[in-house]
């Protein structure tokens, strides 16, 4: 799916309190992530197949960089330095990730994480990142994280790194568990004539309209980010509009995006676009094996509303209709189907998902309590999702110790100012917030 104009890969940032040292990285990664598969593996071509492959030349000193911003070290300069790096190509003779240290940044050292979707999906990598990190968790203490052991001992670690999950991240541990759990409960005849319909509805979409969020990509990427938002304050807005904390979240971007359309003349009170979802459909005791296992749900997003209340409203309402969708389940199918079809094939697929939607929307709830990456408190985590395909826009939440960020990542030929975007959302979150405090 790798097009120079939508390059598959993820990018996440890590700031690290105080002056990070160079070899504490390196040996971070020597004695965790090379012991974990494919982080010392490339892709080669064998028979016409793309297959992995031991790196032999391998390493760890070349995939660690070190940069310097510029002065005065703030989000402006470190969205530039960033955004340089979002259209290189890896180097397909080495392993397809890359670490960037940067330092001069106001808030601390950033270490910048850029890897190949390929390596695996949201949950996965979330997986590796606690693999990588220490953390205080309570009860007894420890000797080893269980998550390191899950990734490369046996499935033996599973029911351990379960019970680490339940106290430092239940919310992505639920989400984890929801779509399986109720995939199991259906019986086979109801599931298969479920997808069946689901696969007829997706065919049968009509196309995202034209917006200017949609239309020609180009090689160069814009990225933007949000302040922190309190997740007692998302919690609160749901508890008050019947709601949850993802339908609050969705609806405050979808209100950045009409408040950024507004800005070129009012949209159409009836404008609606859809994003794609992930939904994970990875079982706990196939996690070590990376990769990537999920589906996708289309959620319309009312944009054309200059309502907040009813834009919410709607959200919820089609999320709760999605949630009991087959529809990621024949999405996983579909894009297993795609990787063994001849590639002449892939584009006539591809556009057939970039037509029914405008962006892509990520959510993976992270740990809430802070993490230590080699002996340096994470003060922030935040990261952006490869837009993939004919899409331009991207949005990625991710939650840590009590707050939510949003990534929000695009084309820079279509929207070439996303802090205009992150602005709307903060004053959607707001316009939500005094909504919470009538109800």
């Amino acid at each position: 799916m790798d097009v120079p104009a939508n390059r598959m890969h993820i990018h996440g940032v890590l700031v690290l309190e105080g002056e990070v040292e160079r070899a504490a990285v390196v040996d971070r990664f020597r004695h965790r992530l090379l012991r974990v598969p494919r982080f010392d593996q490339r892709v080669a071509r064998q028979d016409g197949r793309l297959v992995w492959t031991d790196d032999e030349a391998f390493d760890v000193d070349r995939h660690v960089v070190e940069e310097t911003l510029a002065p005065p070290g703030g989000d402006l300069e470190l969205a530039a330095a960033l955004e340089r790096h979002l259209h290189r190509p890896f180097d397909p003779e080495h392993p397809l990730w890359e670490a960037h240290l940067l330092r001069g940044y106001s808030a601390g050292t950033v270490l910048f994480m850029r890897l190949h979707h390929v390596i695996g999906d949201g949950v996965a990598l979330l997986v590796v990142l606690l693999a990588l990190t220490d953390f205080v968790l309570p009860g007894p203490a420890s000797a080893s994280n269980p998550f390191f052991d899950l990734l490369t001992v046996t499935a033996a670690g599973v029911d351990r790194a379960i019970s680490a999950a339940q106290d430092l991240m239940p919310e992505a541990l639920r989400l984890m568990r929801a779509p399986n759990e109720a995939l199991e409960r259906l019986n086979p005849l109801v599931r298969g004539l479920s997808e069946t319909l689901a696969l007829g509805r997706l065919a049968g979409r009509r196309p995202d309209p034209k917006t200017r969020f949609k239309g020609p990509l180009g090689v160069e990427k814009r990225l933007a980010w949000t302040d922190k938002v309190p997740l007692e304050d998302v919690r609160a807005i749901g508890a008050a509009t019947g709601t949850t904390v993802n339908d609050v979240l969705n609806s405050a971007m979808a209100g950045g995006l009409h408040r950024y359309l507004a800005r070129f003349g009012a949209p159409d009170e009836n404008l609606t676009f859809r994003c794609a979802m992930p939904v994970s459909l990875r079982p706990l005791n196939a996690i070590a094996a990376l990769g990537n296992r999920f589906g996708l749900i289309f959620l319309p997003l009312p944009v054309g509303l200059s309502d907040s209340e009813l834009r919410l409203t709607k959200i919820h309402q089609s999320a709760q209709r999605l949630r009991r969708s087959a529809e990621p389940m024949v999405v996983l199918k579909v894009l297993d189907a795609m990787g063994r079809l001849p590639r002449f094939a892939h584009g006539a697929l591809l556009k057939l998902f970039g037509s029914k939607a405008t962006a892509v929307f990520t959510n993976v709830p992270g740990p809430r309590h802070r993490l230590r990456f080699a002996g340096h408190t994470v003060r922030d985590i935040f990261f952006w999702v490869p837009q993939a395909g004919r899409l331009g826009l991207g949005v990625s939440i991710f939650s840590y110790a009590g707050a939510a960020r949003m990534g929000v990542g695009t084309d820079a030929g279509l929207i070439p100012d996303p802090e205009h975007i992150v602005d709307g959302f903060h004053a959607e979150m707001e316009a939500l917030s005094r909504l919470c405090g009538r109800a």
